[in-house]
């Protein structure tokens, strides 16, 4: 296939790429930094910026399907690049005549999601890291997913938990409606993505990638995902 990636220069969307271009596909990698991403056989990049509408319209044209591994690190500014990005996307593919979207979600927007039956963690730690400082992304990405499930395309959201980085992929676990869960790798989600191009199963339809094995302490994860990254900002 002739796979179209936003976000490709991201943490997730470096293995999405990898992934993809390892499973015989071909791939256009959109960044707004092509000089970062490392020349292949079967890859090409494309300076764009997801919000650029007449630069993702063209980014699109010849795809077969469009994956998003769009992602914005926690702030407390105003976030618009999940539901703009993802607007711009959807225009194109409607416009270029390209079906199958994947986009990246957060399990985190779900009325239903419990990450832990701790108590101290439900009602002190999560609402304290997470809720909290995430308040803009996850906004956006209600916006996003709404975008998504209003248009005409044939769509799948993954929604992850929290992401942490992993050396591989493991047996990770795919669940339809509100999970139960605290974590997803960023390689799991990357397999994940890919896997949902060739089949139908869970089209218009959002699902939770969940990681079972090998996940991190949760005080190591709140520095690295929660803490150190929103000082970046």
């Amino acid at each position: 296939m002739n796979i179209v990636i936003f976000g490709a220069n991201g943490p997730t969307g470096r293995q999405l790429v990898s992934r993809a271009l390892a499973s015989g596909h071909q791939v256009v990698a959109v960044t707004r930094h092509p000089e970062q991403v490392p020349p292949r056989g079967g890859l090409r990049v494309v300076r764009a910026d997801v919000t650029d509408a007449a630069a993702v319209d063209a980014a699109v044209a010849g795809g077969d399907a469009v994956l998003s591994a769009l992602g914005v690190s926690y702030t407390r500014k105003p976030v618009t690049v999940y539901s703009a990005g993802t607007a711009s996307m959807i225009a194109a593919m409607e416009n270029r005549g390209v079906r199958r979207l994947v986009v990246t979600g957060t399990a985190a927007i779900d009325p239903g999601y419990h990450a832990s039956d701790s108590v101290f963690f439900t009602r002190v730690m999560e609402p304290l890291f997470m809720r909290l400082p995430g308040k803009t992304v996850y906004d956006d990405n209600r916006r996003m997913e709404a975008l998504v499930r209003a248009s005409s395309l044939d769509w799948t959201i993954v929604r992850a938990c929290w992401l942490f980085d992993a050396a591989r992929t493991s047996d990770y676990e795919l669940r339809e409606g509100s999970i139960r869960a605290m974590f997803t790798s960023r390689a799991d989600l990357a397999a994940c993505l890919l896997a949902q191009l060739p089949g139908s199963q869970y089209v218009r339809k959002a699902v939770g990638v969940v990681t079972t094995a090998g996940t991190p302490g949760i005080v190591r994860q709140i520095w690295r995902e929660g803490i150190r990254k929103e000082k970046k900002n």
